[in-house]
């Protein structure tokens, strides 16, 4: 006959907690809210108060249902994305049976951080009941569940990543993530059928924006990646009624809609906060519209204003073609494509080709370019009105003699090289910037790239000269050629060594 328990004691046989929490497995959206904040104490807001859309709780859910594809999810600072993933975790352990988790942060201290979230979400009293869910006492990497679900930390090393073969890779702060790390860890995932639900293999990275030309903007622009993004406005909790907008500091931003809102940050707290940082600072810590430029060369630098493909194709009569080059050979060698329909400073530059390679002579650079130029149905750039190269390009070469200016006249090209002081010439980019007097045509990749990722070295502030590790090549072909521009009305004498 089978052993008829009383309730007390069955609530504490081994995995009697478990079983009853999965037999409310939540199955909607519905279902989820009111599981996570019974059973997690997590009051998760489910409007999008702000613009970005995309908000707190399509995270979690996107994570609990298993939507197809890798995960970014990109969110202000305090913004609640590190308790999210411990949540996230914590359902997929719970109604995942057998599931394999990983934690990997940018450093292991920020890993540490989420981790010691699950663990304060284990600790809730309807997870601890009847002996609880946990197989074994956690330790400081690891926890397994009685349904054989395990989670475990990773520190932020190759040797770490390599050879983790899991469901679910979670990163935290990816921004700071050595690019190495991230790339080996692509590999790490794998599906598998975890409690008769097929649980397919993905990776999801959860961070802050810091640079314009870090891992999460380049991983918020991929086409295969879901984007979930949140702003300051998406977790704010209710404004009182007491408190007026006029003259409220976020009124820009809010316009009335923390009035309705549901987050768990005080309105204070944000009102205080924006009363302390720049608009700069707010726009991409809090609001997350871009990344931070604290150190970019060219700050006012946006792919709304100066990217765009209306016309740039189609030069008008009587325009004028100009080239933009920077040599090297280990380094890649540079060439821009631009015209402009008058001359002098107040001239748009429309730039439209562009041309990047490494490891070729320069004569083989020009013979790409003239199949490029075929290709793309631009002039040739013997055909430029003007090519601006760096004046270094005068010096002659150890092994040939034949400088690489003599080069470029020999295949017929009209040569300049104007001198000017680095930070002249910075500033005639940055002028032409903030007026507008810059498009870009989206297939100029490389510049566009550089123009974002171009800074000074943060641990030299006093240095004005920027680093030289790869996006100043496109960009010095950028800054001669708007020298070259700027100066077209004027007198120049050159002058050949």
């Amino acid at each position: 006959m089978p052993i008829r328990l009383k309730k007390k004691q069955a609530e504490h046989r081994p995995g009697a907690r478990l079983r009853r929490l999965q037999s409310l497995r939540p199955t909607s959206p519905d279902e989820l809210h009111r599981f996570v904040q019974a059973c997690f104490g997590l009051r998760v807001p489910r409007s999008e108060n702000g613009a970005a859309g995309h908000g707190p709780f399509g995270y979690l859910c996107g994570a609990y249902f298993d939507q197809p594809g890798d995960a970014v999810v990109w969110a202000n600072r305090g913004g609640g994305k590190t308790m999210l993933g411990a949540a996230a975790t914590l359902l997929d352990l719970l109604f995942k049976p057998g599931i394999e988790v990983r934690i990997l942060g940018g450093s292991l201290q920020q890993a540490e951080r989420m981790y010691a979230h699950l663990r304060t979400l284990l600790d809730q009293p309807v997870l601890r009941k009847g002996g609880g869910v946990l197989a074994t006492e956690p330790t400081q990497r690891r926890i397994i569940l009685q349904n054989g679900s395990r989670v475990e930390l990773l520190a932020c090393t190759q040797r770490s990543v390599r050879g983790t073969r899991v469901q679910v890779l979670r990163c935290d702060e990816v921004e700071e993530m050595d690019p190495e790390v991230w790339a080996a860890a692509q590999m790490v995932t794998r599906s598998a059928v975890c409690g008769g639900r097929p649980v397919p293999g993905r990776v999801e990275a959860l961070s802050t924006m810091h640079r314009p030309s870090g891992l999460m903007a380049e991983l918020t622009r991929s086409d295969h990646h879901r984007v979930y993004r949140w702003d300051s406005l998406d977790v704010v909790g209710r404004c009182p009624p007491e408190l007026p907008c006029g003259g409220c500091v976020l009124w820009d931003d809010c316009r009335g809609r923390a009035k309705q809102a549901d987050g768990f940050v005080p309105v204070e707290d944000l009102m205080r906060q924006r009363r302390r940082v720049s608009d700069r600072v707010w726009d991409a810590e809090m609001m997350c519209r871009r990344p931070m430029t604290l150190q970019g060369v060219y700050p006012s630098f946006d792919r709304g204003t100066h990217v765009s493909t209306d016309e740039l194709w189609r030069p008008i009569d009587g325009g004028t073609w100009w080239g933009g080059m920077d040599f090297g050979l280990r380094c890649p060698t540079v060439l821009l494509w631009a015209w402009s329909a008058g001359r002098g400073p107040d001239a748009v530059l429309h730039i439209v080709g562009e041309y990047v390679a490494s490891d070729r002579t320069l004569d083989a650079n020009l013979d790409a370019c003239d199949a490029l130029a075929n290709q793309l149905s631009l002039p040739r750039p013997d055909a430029f009105d003007r090519l601006a190269v760096d004046p270094a390009g005068h010096q002659r070469s150890g092994q040939t003699g034949v400088s690489d200016v003599q080069v470029l006249r020999q295949h017929g090209c009209r040569v300049v090289a104007p001198r000017a002081p680095l930070r002249s010439g910075l500033e005639a980019v940055r002028r032409r910037l903030d007026r507008g007097l810059v498009r870009i045509h989206p297939r100029c990749t490389g510049l566009i790239r550089a123009l974002e990722s171009y800074r000074y070295d943060p641990q030299r502030p006093q240095r004005e000269e920027p680093l030289k590790d790869g996006p100043d090549h496109a960009c010095d072909a950028l800054r001669y050629l708007v020298l070259a521009v700027d100066c077209a009305d004027t007198d120049v004498t050159t002058r050949s060594y």
